[in-house]
């Protein structure tokens, strides 16, 4: 199972290489597992994932924990969030992970959020953390004292770096400000474009991912009520979000085979699970539309 995983992350990596965009990716799994299969097929070409940190308050482990209902969900991708897996040295618990994922056929598609500084050492753990896991990318809100140490290490170890967004009152609260951080820098450093962050700081959301599109590596789908800070989380669709809109966004610009998409639902953190299923069915839905666009 686990040298299984690895080909097909290994053929994902490849595929987008090759310019492969996520609805590509059903050409690259059809023979490989039905159920993955099934899941691209349910989302219109596209691999949902979820945040780890949408299942903060279950840990990772047992039939009530996070590992065991994202396979209930139906998913075969997930971003972690530190609080369900560390950063770490140590290869035994990294394989101890694997075996753990592989029990569930998941993969790990990003870690974050991570801060990056000037500290070439310290990026450089993190780095090779996400290498020796098999993660492609982490998201990150790096400093700008930071952007030489990370050229030089996406281009060591073949990972993205992904800027994400805190929304108002933050370091990359405008896409503008996203934009202007990676003008000159490695095209392995892009951005994870939070939508929902963007909607409490007033943009459409779908707009934002045609305007990252280029270096988009990963995306959050997070739902408001308003476009205002102190907003409500609301389901998927139920705010201000164009969910279709979204996913034919994903499609125009070509969004990569191995990028990181996510579904992170932060509302009743203790008993999550039937709004999450809510929000997938709504993606699903939406996928399915935007396929046929």
């Amino acid at each position: 199972m686990i040298a299984r995983r690895s080909f097909l992350q290994l053929s994902l990596t490849a595929a987008a290489a090759a310019g492969a965009t996520w609805f590509d990716v059903p050409k690259i799994f059809a023979k490989e597992t039905a159920g993955r299969a099934d899941a691209l097929k349910k989302y219109g070409g596209f691999p949902m994932g979820i945040q780890s940190y949408s299942l903060r308050g279950f840990g990772i482990d047992g039939p009530e924990g996070a590992l065991q209902k994202i396979q209930d969900l139906g998913l075969h991708w997930v971003e972690f969030f530190g609080g369900h897996y560390g950063i770490t040295p140590d290869e035994k618990k990294i394989a101890e992970m694997n075996a753990k994922l592989a029990k569930h056929d998941l993969s790990v598609s990003s870690h974050g959020v991570n801060g990056f500084s000037k500290d070439h050492a310290k990026n450089e753990a993190i780095f090779k953390f996400a290498k020796a896991a098999g993660i492609r990318n982490i998201s990150a809100d790096p400093t700008p004292d930071s952007f030489e140490s990370l050229d030089k290490l996406v281009a060591q170890y073949d990972v993205r770096i992904a800027i994400h967004n805190h929304g108002p009152g933050a370091r990359y609260n405008k896409p503008e400000d996203c934009l202007k951080a990676v003008e000159g820098h490695d095209k392995r450093v892009g951005f994870c474009a939070d939508l929902g962050h963007y909607i409490r700081s007033g943009y459409d959301a779908a707009e934002v991912v045609e305007k990252l599109g280029g270096r988009l590596y990963g995306v959050h789908l997070k739902d408001f009520a308003e476009k205002k800070g102190n907003a409500k989380g609301v389901i998927l669709g139920k705010g201000q979000m164009d969910v279709t809109a979204v996913f034919k966004a994903m499609r125009k610009v070509k969004f990569p085979a191995d990028g990181a998409l996510s579904l992170e639902y932060e509302e009743n953190p203790k008993d999550p699970m039937a709004e999450i299923k809510e929000c997938l069915d709504i993606a699903a839905k939406a996928a399915q539309q935007a396929a046929k666009a």
